[in-house]
């Protein structure tokens, strides 16, 4: 038999993690064991693999847990672990025959988890691959097809990103800031113009990058590392404008894997004691994928075209 596509495997996962027996998150490794139980694979359908050489079976497995995760349904309380949420319990004792892309279209969620994945036009409503990515057919064109393909892993891995960030201790997270401003361009890493503060002293500041070698001008950071769900609010900005203001600085960038609520965003606009940028988990997971930073490149893909230049010239 074919490998199982990922939204065939979505509602044996959701039951699965549903069962009333337990009371444990599932591992990863348990979800992709019950998948192939479930559609009885065999030795050659496990032993399948995508291009990157991970197995089909459990790279199927994977995008149906996260777009599950993505819709609410599911949730991970660790990384690689995934639990059964209300919302998903719910959608159980509605008693449907099957979970697809179109019914998780109903949670706004999900839908805002899509747009983060920057796709346009009709090639956004289509059916993910065979390996997670969108689909080829129904008239989408090939170039549009891979372009949705791309915003999706893209957006899933932003989704893994952040997670993964929120883990982490909160000076990991302000040396991660710092890396990624180097990264960025900002300051010399080979001159270590880019520092973090220690935190029994910092009054409000994280860390400090010089943006240039002698040190005339700096960026002076705050980084929250606070859970997704949560907002940054306007006594936040209020603080870090004063400490900036303090240390004499003129420019400060507020970095957070939350949100910034819209009093935040409008005070960040009115105030003019000093250049303040806010940037949110969203905008952080993309300048992390931009500038390859917590992410390494695991398959690369060339499209060509006929060179009319070369042809053209032996006429």
């Amino acid at each position: 038999m074919a490998v199982p596509k990922y939204d065939e495997m979505m509602l044996p996962v959701l039951k699965r993690l549903g069962d009333e027996r337990d009371f444990e998150p599932l591992t990863s490794k348990q979800i992709r064991e019950h998948v192939a139980l479930h559609f009885a694979l065999g030795e050659d359908e496990r032993a399948e693999q995508i291009p990157s050489g991970f197995a089909r079976y459990a790279n199927n497995a994977q995008w149906a847990c996260t777009y599950l995760k993505q819709a609410g349904l599911i949730a991970s309380p660790k990384r690689g672990s995934f639990r059964i949420t209300e919302r998903g319990r719910s959608l159980l004792a509605e008693g449907v025959g099957k979970i697809d892309r179109q019914m998780l279209l109903r949670y706004p969620e999900f839908r805002e988890f899509l747009s983060r994945g920057g796709r346009k036009g009709d090639a956004a409503s289509r059916e993910p691959l065979k390996g997670g990515a969108a689909d080829a057919d129904g008239g989408v064109a090939p170039e549009d097809a891979l372009e949705a393909s791309f915003g999706s892993i893209n957006a899933a891995l932003a989704s893994e990103l952040l997670d993964a960030v929120v883990q982490q201790t909160p000076e990991f997270f302000e040396r991660l800031v710092v890396d990624l401003l180097l990264a960025m361009g900002y300051g010399d890493a080979k001159a270590g113009s880019g520092t973090t503060t220690k935190r029994t002293d910092d009054e409000g500041i994280d860390g400090v990058v010089r943006e240039d070698k002698l040190g005339f001008s700096s960026i002076y950071v705050q980084a929250k590392r606070w859970a997704v769900d949560r907002s940054v609010g306007r006594p936040e900005l209020r603080a870090f404008v004063g400490a900036l203001t303090g240390a004499g600085a003129s420019k400060g960038l507020f970095i957070t894997t939350a949100s910034f609520s819209s009093k935040a965003r409008e005070y960040a606009e009115k105030q003019h004691a000093v250049s303040l940028v806010l940037v949110d988990g969203g905008e952080l997971a993309q300048l992390m994928i931009a500038h390859d930073v917590g992410v390494s490149v695991r398959r690369r893909y060339e499209i060509k075209g006929l060179d009319r230049d070369y042809f053209d010239a032996g006429l």
